[in-house]
C-alpha cells in the first residue's frame, strides 16, 4: 500500500492523501487533474509570454497573471511532491523528497 498526496485539499486548505496500490477510481480521477493541472500552467505560461511582450500591459494585468502563476505554482509543486514520494527510490528507503 502507498500514501499519496492527491491534487487538491480539504476546504479547509489541509492536504488529502489516498492509501492504496495506485489503481482504483480515485487514483485515476487524481491522475486526470493532475494532467488538467499541468496543461493550465502550460497554456498560463503562453499567456504570459504575450502578456510579457505588450509594453501596454498594465499593473493591475500583471498583477491577475502572477497571481494565477502563482496558484499553477502550487499545483506543479504538489504534483511534484506526490510523484516524488511515489518513485521507487522514496519507497525503498522510506523517505521523501525535499
Amino acid at each position: 500500500m502507498n500514501n499519496r498526496l492527491l491534487p487538491w485539499s480539504t476546504p479547509d486548505g489541509r492536504p488529502c492523501y489516498l492509501i492504496g496500490d495506485g489503481t482504483g477510481y480515485v487514483s485515476r480521477v487524481a491522475d486526470n487533474v493532475e494532467s488538467v493541472q499541468l496543461g493550465m500552467a502550460l497554456d498560463l505560461l503562453g499567456h504570459v509570454d504575450d502578456l510579457l511582450a505588450d509594453r501596454q500591459a498594465t499593473p493591475e494585468q500583471l498583477r491577475y497573471v502572477v497571481a494565477r502563476m502563482a496558484e499553477a505554482l502550487r499545483d506543479v509543486h504538489r504534483i511534484a511532491l506526490s510523484r516524488g514520494a511515489r518513485l521507487p527510490a522514496a519507497q525503498a528507503d522510506g523517505s521523501s523528497p525535499s
